[in-house]
């Protein structure tokens, strides 16, 4: 069979990837790049100082959908090959010597740099942002996508508007460009990194500087609006800064470090090198904080910069030398802020959730490249914990800090790290790595002993749920016999949770007046129906300081109440919840649903709730005004225009719910011929994609 050239050529620079590419060095990229926004477009300029090991006749780049204008080898212009994927420049080269590649190129990247807020004609919240992580930076910068290249990027960037640019590295300088051609900020590096590293963040930010003990700088920006929310967003990150360095044991390997909140990011945080880039849904005030704060993401991205940023994973198979790492230190980190009982009933949840997950299929190996997030990350710590464990805390430090220094900017894989922990604990540890890292199983007995050995709370309620299994009916009186002797809120929020519907209405009363927030919100989520007895001491949780508690009343008392609904609706007016405005939007439905409530109002109300479907505002808001939209049969054409948006959003799981929901209200006589009639105000992409839902 005959092979076209496209096929040939993809071929011919596989081989290359393997055999050439570790025969020369990057050692330094000088990057410039001017984004378009308006395009969705960057021009960029990138020159690569390399050294030749041995002799090639080739080097390549990778190189995604770009076109390039020039490319010149030693100040000389070559010829290359480009497949659109990745370029080739063809020429003999002879070990030992020292080369620059410069390239001029555009890109117009479909992933990894995101272009908010600009062509939605709100004109409010412009972003650029980056989302590199796997092997996308490539859709923007002619790079690596394998992450043994470790190379020192400095970036340039040009920018028309006067938005602040935050980057890798150090902030040189700003200059304003002549000619009003905006204005240009210049970053340096001092140590290389992979490429899936790189990035940066552009939008209207302000930001708070403190510094860590050991005087790195620390950036911390928002949003001018939100500089009421900046202390309980960036609450503890001196502290999270000390104590990661401090439990390492090895400094901070970087120049500074800067965090930036952005809208609609794909995932929770993202470790670019010095530049974390984080979810603004974790922007939040002193009230969420209690059920949703930024604390464990804050540590998880930082512990990254050495695990991730310093030593660097070969490939996936060695991905618990990222994740693991960062999870186990995050939740060290709590341990430390927040005390031992949060620690390892934290540890516990996750140890239930990988039981469940193992199930009767079993469950996946940590050295299992395709494994899951659960895996990598929850599974991961656990082993790390469990290594701990098995070969001390001391040894284990020690461990940790000569695995740090001796492959410090450079590649890992997993016998390196457990080559130096059998060094330092002198202990053979193949049994370790058969039960933790190659078996698919998690071993729950097991770590369920270790909690009841180390945490009394644990232990107390196994004990407790072991007696209630023997004596079901005595469910209370076991409780009760106990309760005030029960020192942990952990364990009574947890028994609550578990037992809280069997209770009587007199001991939930006691437990909502005398416990703490946390319990006082178990006893409300635990209940199917409030009950007569129950009801003012629950009306009083709709101003307990904590907006999941709130909701969670709100609702329950609404639904059981019919009678006093109004009364409960003017009580939470006004009260907004989480950034995803999760209260604001139960509210609007309720008050919609509830025909004797301001009337007057009602067509106010409806246009608050369909107006937060639209791209404005955050996914998770908008996916929870469609799923409230639909309860009540709301779909207007605006909605049903935002919802067939929504439908090729960036972030996966957002655009899977949009499809879901979409494809349920399609099931519907009549609602095809409503969505068709919609098409004069779609895009080309979003007509396509409708066309080929319907099957047309």
């Amino acid at each position: 069979m005959k092979l076209s050239p496209i096929i040939v050529f993809f071929l011919f620079a596989q081989f290359l990837s393997a055999q050439i590419q570790d025969k020369v060095d990057f050692v330094h990229a000088q990057v410039l790049i001017a984004p378009t926004p308006s395009e969705n477009r960057i021009n960029g300029s990138v020159t690569y100082q390399f050294d030749i090991i041995e002799d090639v006749s080739s080097i390549h780049l990778d190189a995604v959908d770009m076109e390039f204008s020039s490319v010149f080898l030693d100040d000389t212009k070559i010829d290359f090959e480009y497949n659109g994927r990745k370029i080739v420049i063809n020429k003999k080269m002879e070990k030992g010597d020292a080369h620059n590649l410069k390239l001029d190129y555009v890109a117009k990247p479909k992933q990894t740099v995101y272009f908010l807020g600009w062509n939605d004609g709100v004109g409010n919240n412009e972003q650029i942002w980056t989302q590199g992580q796997g092997k996308y930076t490539s859709r923007w910068l002619p790079s690596f996508d394998d992450m043994m290249e470790k190379v020192e990027f400095d970036l340039e960037i040009i920018l028309k508007q006067d938005y602040t640019v935050i980057s890798n590295g150090k902030l040189v300088k700003k200059d304003t460009l002549p000619d009003s051609k905006g204005y240009l900020w210049q970053f340096d590096m001092k140590n290389p990194m992979s490429s899936y590293l790189v990035g940066f963040a552009i939008g209207d930010y302000n930001k708070k500087k403190v510094e860590s003990s050991s005087g790195i700088p620390i950036e911390l920006y928002y949003e001018p609006k939100d500089f009421t929310k900046v202390e309980p967003t960036y609450r503890y990150t001196k502290h999270i800064f000390d104590f990661l360095e401090n439990e390492i044991g090895v400094a901070y390997p970087w120049q500074n470090y800067k965090q930036v909140p952005v809208q609609d990011f794909l995932y929770a945080g993202m470790e670019n090198t010095t530049c974390t880039i984080f979810s603004n849904q974790y922007v939040i005030d002193s009230v969420a904080f209690v059920d949703k704060n930024y604390v464990n993401v804050n540590a998880h991205e930082l512990a990254h910069h050495w695990f991730g940023d310093l030593v660097t994973e070969t490939s996936s198979e060695h991905h618990w030398l990222h994740e693991g790492f960062a999870t186990f230190y995050a939740y060290l980190t709590e341990k430390d802020i927040f005390g031992d009982d949060y620690y390892y009933w934290q540890l516990l949840e996750t140890a239930n959730a990988l039981q469940r997950f193992s199930g009767d299929d079993g469950g996946e190996a940590l050295r299992n490249p395709n494994a899951g997030s659960l895996t990598f990350y929850e599974k991961g710590a656990w082993g790390l914990l469990m290594l701990k464990d098995r070969v001390g805390e001391e040894a284990f430090k020690k461990g940790v800090q000569h695995y740090l220094n001796k492959y410090a900017f450079k590649n890992v894989t997993i016998p390196n790290l457990m080559e130096e922990m059998e060094k330092v604990s002198n202990t053979n540890l193949e049994d370790f790595e058969k039960l933790w890292l190659q078996n698919p199983d998690f071993p729950y007995e097991q770590v369920i002993s270790f909690l009841q050995e180390n945490n009394a709370s644990i232990k107390t309620y196994f004990e407790l749920k072991n007696r209630i299994a023997e004596q079901p009916e005595k469910t209370e009186p076991i409780l009760k016999r106990v309760w005030k002797r029960l020192k942990s809120y952990q364990l009574k929020e947890n028994l609550i949770l578990e037992y809280g519907d069997k209770l009587s209405a007199e001991f939930l009363t006691d437990i909502i007046k005398s416990e703490e927030l946390k319990v006082r919100q178990a006893v409300i989520l635990s209940q199917n129906k409030i009950h007569n007895e129950l009801k003012t001491v629950v009306e009083g949780l709709l101003k307990d300081k904590s907006y999941t508690t709130i909701e969670a009343a709100f609702y329950r008392l609404w639904t059981d109440f019919p009678q006093n609904r109004s009364k409960y609706l003017n009580e939470t007016d006004g009260i907004i919840g989480f950034p995803n405005k999760n209260i604001r939007l139960l509210w609007l439905t309720l008050a919609l649903v509830t025909p004797e409530y301001n009337p007057d109002s009602k067509a106010l109300y409806f246009d608050e709730l369909s107006g937060y479907t639209g791209s404005e505002h955050h996914f998770e808001t908008r996916l929870i005004a469609f799923q409230y939209l639909k309860s009540i049969g709301g779909f207007t054409d605006s909605v049903l225009k935002n919802l067939v948006e929504s439908c090729s959003h960036h972030v996966w799981h957002f655009k899977k719910s949009a499809r879901e929901i979409l494809n349920s209200f399609l099931q519907s006589e009549g609602n095809t011929a409503r969505i068709k009639g919609l098409y004069p105000l779609l895009s080309q992409q979003e007509k396509q994609y409708l066309e080929k839902t319907l099957g047309e």
